[in-house]
């Protein structure tokens, strides 16, 4: 596990851009405001950038490396077509399964059950649908915590850009698997519930 994961805050911003299919992101040390990692979906193909423009957006797979500013691999985040709910991997920088989001059926706000390879339940990515606020939450134990930051009314308003801030629980062990999970279940937040 890349010891970037051993952090506990993570600034994470969405590229901005009118009329843009791939889902690219920036994560900052909040503290420093340095670039500690990239995220990037290079290869979309055809017809999965047109239904990106479309009410399909939502059901079209994805494929993104979150990797260092000097190119080593951190973790994937990866799903194919999806009609009902979403069944997204998530692979360590070797490429290995740590594990899989589970997208619950009618869930108010969103929630995804946080699996490990084995398909056990590690945690679950509880939301609300009245602001953009998600807890990790296992066995009432608060993991992390995402929150939208605002970046300004007027940013906001006139791109689809998004920004969160990520909080890791100091109870979570550094070199805990679970740490790839809650990192690589950001991304999926904005794909899958909030898109």
């Amino acid at each position: 596990m890349n010891s970037i994961l051993q952090r506990n805050t993570y600034f994470v911003k969405e590229h901005v851009g009118f009329f843009k299919a791939a889902n690219n992101f920036d994560i900052y040390s909040p503290e420093t405001r340095e670039l500690i990692m990239n995220c990037r979906e290079d290869s979309l193909g055809f017809f999965t950038k047109m239904f990106r423009f479309t009410d399909y957006k939502r059901m079209t797979p994805f494929h993104i490396e979150i990797k260092t500013p000097d190119g080593k691999k951190v973790l994937t985040v990866k799903r194919g077509v999806t009609i009902f709910r979403s069944v997204v991997e998530v692979l360590d920088e070797n490429d290995m399964l740590v594990g899989k989001f589970r997208q619950k059926f009618f869930s108010i706000g969103g929630k995804f059950a946080v699996l490990d390879a084995s398909e056990n339940e590690v945690c679950k990515l509880k939301g609300s649908w009245t602001s953009w606020d998600f807890a990790f939450v296992q066995n009432d134990r608060e993991l992390a915590r995402v929150n939208k930051k605002w970046a300004g009314v007027g940013k906001e308003l006139f791109t689809s850009a998004d920004n969160y801030m990520l909080t890791v629980n100091e109870s979570v062990p550094a070199s805990d698997p679970t740490r790839i999970l809650i990192l690589a279940a950001v991304m999926c937040i904005d794909m899958v519930l909030k898109e």
